[in-house]
C-alpha cells in the first residue's frame, strides 16, 4: 500500500471515532510529511473516487504526485468530522469536494460550520472547490454517455443479461432505459465503483461531465 492510500485510510479512521481514532490521527500526521500532501478530496462513496481517479489518469494525471488526495466520506452525514480534520481547524489542507444533489445542504452547512463561508447557491459552493451532481455520479455519466453507449458498456463488462432480466422486473416496467441503468448500477455491492472506472474510460474527452471537470480542474 502506498503511503497516500495508507494516510487515506489513517484519515477514515480517524473520523471514525471509537477506541482506534487517536492513533488513527497520530499515522495521519506522520503520514502528511511524507505524502506531501496539499489538498484533500472530499467524495461521498469509493465509487467517487473511482471515477475522479480514471479521469485523471485518461487526462495525464497523477493526483498522488501533485499532493492531492481523494478521501471516501462513507456518507455525507459525515463530512463535519472530515473537514475538522483536514481543513483549517486541523492539519491545515487545502478542500474540495463533490456530492450528489441531495446531500448538498449537509455539504453546505458543514461548511458553514467550519468556518468555510457557502452562502448563496452553488456557485459558492464551486468557489470553495465543492461540486454537486445534478442528481448524482451514475446520472451524470448516464446523460454524458446517453444510454445506448452505456448499455454497449453492460455488454462489454458480460452484464447485459442480467440488465435484460432487470428491465423485465414489475417495478422496471415503464420506466426510461435511463432510469432503469441508474437503478441497475447500484443493485449490488461494489456495481457502483466497477461502472465508474468503466464509464470514465469509455467517455469521450469533449463529453466529461461538468461536475467532474471542474472539480479536476479547480484541484
Amino acid at each position: 500500500m502506498n503511503e497516500m492510500r495508507r494516510f487515506t485510510e489513517a484519515v477514515v479512521r480517524w473520523a471514525a471515532g471509537g477506541a482506534g481514532s487517536e492513533p488513527a490521527a497520530g499515522e495521519a500526521r506522520e503520514l502528511l510529511p511524507v505524502t506531501g500532501v496539499r489538498t484533500a478530496v472530499l467524495v461521498e462513496g469509493v465509487s467517487d473516487r473511482t471515477a475522479i481517479e480514471t479521469l485523471a489518469v485518461r487526462s495525464g494525471r497523477n493526483l498522488a504526485a501533485e499532493g492531492v488526495c481523494l478521501v471516501p466520506l462513507g456518507g455525507a452525514t459525515s463530512i463535519g468530522r472530515f473537514l475538522g480534520h483536514l481543513g483549517p481547524q486541523g492539519l491545515g489542507l487545502r478542500l474540495a469536494g463533490l456530492c450528489d444533489a441531495a446531500e448538498e445542504p449537509y455539504f453546505r452547512r458543514s461548511l458553514e460550520r467550519a468556518g468555510l463561508a457557502a452562502e448563496g447557491g452553488r456557485e459558492s459552493l464551486a468557489e470553495l472547490g465543492f461540486e454537486v451532481c445534478v442528481a448524482d455520479l451514475e446520472d451524470e455519466l448516464i446523460r454524458a454517455l446517453g444510454a445506448e453507449a452505456v448499455q454497449q458498456v453492460v455488454a462489454y463488462e458480460g452484464e447485459l443479461r442480467p440488465f435484460r432480466t432487470f428491465q423485465k422486473q414489475p417495478a422496471q416496467r415503464g420506466r426510461s432505459v435511463e432510469r432503469q441503468l441508474r437503478r441497475f448500477l447500484g443493485t449490488h455491492s461494489g456495481r457502483k465503483a466497477q461502472y465508474a472506472r468503466a464509464l470514465v474510460e469509455h467517455l469521450d474527452p469533449g463529453r466529461v461531465p461538468a461536475p467532474l471537470a471542474r472539480l479536476l480542474a479547480a484541484v
